[in-house]
């Protein structure tokens, strides 16, 4: 049932959790993330899904949410930057980027770590070709690819050392 708040309750899983939200089941997910939910990590870049600034993973797969419909997440997980680590505790990624000086602006920061966590999350030990390729889709301007590149890889070698008894991180809640 509609009402004056624009549209009717859609529930989706963000981050671990059920969030309601009143919007139309057509909204770009981007919008809803942003808007509705308030988190901001997830950036607009070119909202045709083509930069990678908006990807979050959706059932553990990078999924570009500029033009992605929230009727299409139902019943799926979606999780964003946010999802994927603490402030304490952030992602190994994260980590590794920060330690490799790997970024300079930081815009596209939040999509490569989306998309580096989803092909770590297939594969823990990927050659380099593999992370170039997995991170081909997010356009980086100020040209730190390489870092980027690096810092992934670096990630890849600390998720592989982690003690097995440890719960590892997860791309998805």
């Amino acid at each position: 049932m509609e009402d004056e708040r624009g549209g009717a309750p859609v529930t989706v899983l963000v981050n671990g959790q059920r969030r309601e939200v009143r919007t139309e089941p057509d909204t770009a997910l981007l919008y809803v993330l942003r808007n509705h939910l308030g988190l901001k990590g997830t950036r607009f870049g070119c909202g045709l899904g083509l930069c990678g600034a908006c990807l979050v993973l959706v059932d553990g797969q990078a999924a570009y949410s500029c033009d992605l419909p929230l009727w299409a997440v139902r019943d799926k997980a979606v999780t964003t930057v946010e999802g994927l680590g603490t402030p304490g505790r952030p992602h190994p990624v994260t980590r590794a980027l920060i330690a490799g000086q790997a970024a300079q602006c930081g815009y596209c920061l939040s999509g490569v770590i989306i998309a580096a966590a989803a092909l770590l999350g297939r594969d823990a030990d990927p050659p380099e070709e593999q992370v170039r390729a997995a991170l081909d889709g997010n356009l980086c301007r100020c040209g730190a690819h390489n870092r980027i590149v690096r810092a992934v890889l670096a990630a890849a070698a600390e998720l592989r050392a982690e003690p097995r008894d440890r719960p590892r991180p997860r791309a998805m809640p």
